[in-house]
């Protein structure tokens, strides 16, 4: 019997050919999975800043604190008052608050044991009376 040599069998009895396409589905099927997990292990956080009376604030700054390493990241809000922070690992606690005016709100806690994916906190700013 004659065999072609791309029809030849590789030592475990598959075709070089057809063992290079299985590893391509393979990866196509490990992939997507992948990156589902992934999206399921981040979160974000967003809101408005407002003061006692419930004004928006506007160019107010949210301070987001990662309470394990210590690093920060801030956002300037716009004339509507919110603000969003992304891709949080949703394994970590984060320290949130802003400040107006030389003023500051309270810290607002976000647990690594909160399982929800779309946080909401208004932050609240206490302004002096004119």
């Amino acid at each position: 019997m004659l065999v072609r040599s791309d029809e030849r069998l590789s030592r475990r009895g598959v075709a070089p050919g057809r063992a290079l396409a299985v590893v391509l589905v393979l990866l196509l099927l490990v992939l997507p999975g992948s990156t589902v997990l992934l999206a399921q292990s981040t979160r974000s956080v967003t809101g408005v800043v407002l003061d006692a009376n419930d004004n928006i604030l506007p160019k107010a700054v949210v301070y987001l604190k990662n309470a394990e390493t210590h690093m920060v990241r801030s956002y300037i809000v716009g004339d509507d008052g919110k603000f969003e922070f992304h891709a949080l690992a949703s394994n970590t606690n984060y320290q949130l608050y802003a400040e107006y005016n030389g003023k500051k709100s309270s810290t607002r806690e976000i647990s690594a044991y909160d399982t929800r994916s779309d946080i909401v906190m208004n932050l609240k700013v206490p302004l002096a009376a004119h």
